[in-house]
């Protein structure tokens, strides 16, 4: 599963508008919506925040991956927000957040979330992409970004 698969410039916000947690996690929804990859908002934010309250999606080094499991779903589905400022997401080195990658899944199945999950992990515990996609100006941008660091990264 590549993550130019699950993404697109239009799934892509920059820069990020809000600046606490939750606020962000529904910009993020709001971007998959708009995106006409998901139709109720209402349970996939209640699907995120219910794995929030088991355990901070702030995974450090300025990244969070929040994400949950929803009925209805047919694929696992992205967005992706970087913003100009720090954002508390409790996160687990008590560093604020600035790169979010929200990912959505059908409940029905594991295995497709847990892959998506596995590899923006990956992609993004590098400090150069990481670096990169601060720097991104436009959702595009930010796209090419990622495509690039996947093909080099996994290939």
């Amino acid at each position: 599963m590549r993550l130019a698969e699950l993404l697109s410039p239009k799934q892509i916000k920059v820069p990020l508008q809000n600046r606490q947690k939750i606020e962000v996690i529904e910009e993020l929804i709001d971007v998959l919506v708009a995106a006409r990859q998901i139709t109720d908002k209402t349970k996939a934010l209640n699907a995120v925040l219910e794995r929030e309250k088991i355990m901070t999606t702030g995974v450090g080094d300025g990244v969070a991956i929040p994400h949950g499991r929803i009925d209805k779903l047919t694929k696992v589905v992205a967005s992706l927000g970087i913003s100009g400022h720090d954002i508390d997401f409790d996160a687990i080195d008590g560093k604020p957040v600035r790169i979010v990658f929200l990912i959505l899944a059908p409940s029905n199945e594991i295995g497709p979330h847990l892959k998506a999950l596995s590899r923006v992990s990956r992609l993004l515990s590098k400090d150069s992409l990481r670096e990169k996609l601060l720097g991104a100006k436009t959702p595009h941008q930010a796209f090419q970004i990622l495509e690039a660091e996947e093909k080099e990264y996994f290939q």
